[in-house]
């Protein structure tokens, strides 16, 4: 058993769809200078995605969820600002509200190359966006321990997160429609257990061997350790317009692992229930996000989600207060009083649609509602936004 504090750094990933401000549609071909620019003036903390028309930022390896807020204003701020420079703006959200995903062409780069020949016509549909929050986890076995007794609380993270409701310009019934999409690859969803680090490392081993993957990072689940960092990567969330709304979501994972951390400490685990139960709630956050609640499989009971936010709330306020991120955590009642990114989008194109607007024009509103929410500085530029909005 690990007898030595993990570090519990903290870094997040975030990718952006690139909209024409004049069509508001995804922007099939931005200009490659656009990329060289915002990659020289981020010191390399940009770089291309699996679409031309995505980019993905990144955090350095961050002591604290606040250093981790300050690097993604700066870097959101200088994707928009260096966008902004040919037209174009960044859009933090999973899917775009009417983009075509045939209209889309990916980036010439082996890697993306390999992908398309591998994955064929699904790939081509993945028009998606996510957050993916990376917690340095430094021991291998407690890492693999960790990631057994996590995925419980996914949904949770997940609902919090959805802004994908729409797509190809229909509303399709889900807050996470990316999902939906991105669960057609392989290797994907719920991860498996491992017994230990070295099984995990077998079993990698058994693919690559056979040819199934280059490497580790080849697995897409909602939760996997690094191949590339001793680190747990969160994938399961969509993309956050508001900055503060990602924060909370990647403190509520960071003080969740701390938790599972102090329960083996004590020689206590929490509870192991299939895959097929936790599937479940997966699938009540993808399709209604922060409504409706989730199964608790201690009671067998559906209980609204603002009640298990505020059992969690309880159960990580110890590790909250570790990381100085209570606040950051709090947030998330925000969330719940406010809705989501997918509520929002919804209520911003209903409201357009009753004042007499076509269903383009509709959608139209939407993309200028994740501009506006995307390029918001946190505090006083997000208040705006939100007052613009319920005006």
């Amino acid at each position: 058993m690990a007898t030595k504090e993990p570090t519990f750094s903290i870094g997040i990933e975030e990718e952006y769809l690139l909209v024409d401000k004049q069509t508001r549609d995804l922007a099939p071909e931005p200009p490659a200078e656009l990329l060289a620019k915002a990659e020289e003036a981020s010191g390399g903390q940009v770089s291309p995605e699996f679409l031309r028309s995505q980019i993905e930022v990144g955090t350095h390896v961050c002591r604290s969820v606040q250093e981790a807020r300050d690097q993604l204003v700066e870097l959101r701020s200088t994707v928009g600002a260096t966008a902004a420079e040919f037209g174009l703006a960044p859009i933090a959200a999973s899917t775009h509200p009417f983009a075509h995903w045939d209209s889309q062409h990916h980036t010439n780069k082996e890697r993306y190359n390999l992908l398309a020949q591998d994955l064929q016509y699904v790939v081509r549909r993945l028009v998606i966006c996510g957050m993916h929050v990376h917690v340095g986890i430094d021991d291998d076995d407690l890492r693999i321990d960790l990631l057994s007794q996590a995925p419980y609380f996914l949904p949770h993270l997940l609902a919090l997160s959805t802004s994908s409701p729409f797509w190809q310009g229909e509303a399709t019934g889900l807050k996470s429609y990316r999902l939906s999409v991105f669960d057609e690859l392989p290797r994907t969803g719920i991860p498996h257990t491992f017994s230990s680090y070295s099984e995990y490392e077998r079993t990698i081993e058994l693919m690559v061997s056979a040819g199934l993957i280059e490497d580790a990072t080849k697995i897409w689940w909602d939760l996997r350790p690094s191949a590339r960092f001793p680190t747990l990567e969160m994938r399961v969330t969509d993309v956050c317009p508001l900055i503060e709304d990602a924060v909370a979501i990647a403190a509520l994972f960071q003080c969740i692992l701390r938790l599972l951390y102090r329960l083996r400490r004590q020689n206590q685990r929490w509870r192991h229930y299939p895959p097929f139960l936790i599937r479940e709630n997966r699938w009540r956050a993808q399709r209604y996000g922060i409504e409706e609640g989730m199964v608790d499989f201690g009671r067998g009971a559906m209980v609204p989600f603002s009640h298990l936010i505020e059992e969690l709330f309880e159960l990580v306020a110890e590790d909250a207060a570790y990381f100085g991120c209570t606040r950051e955590v709090a947030h998330a009642r925000t969330i719940l009083q406010r809705g989501t990114s997918a509520d929002r989008q919804l209520k911003c194109y209903e409201k357009a649609k009753a004042a007499g607007a076509s269903q383009h024009e509709a959608l139209i509103a939407v993309v200028d509602e994740l501009v506006a929410e995307t390029a918001a500085v946190p505090g006083a530029g997000t208040k705006a936004v939100l007052e613009g909005e319920n005006a």
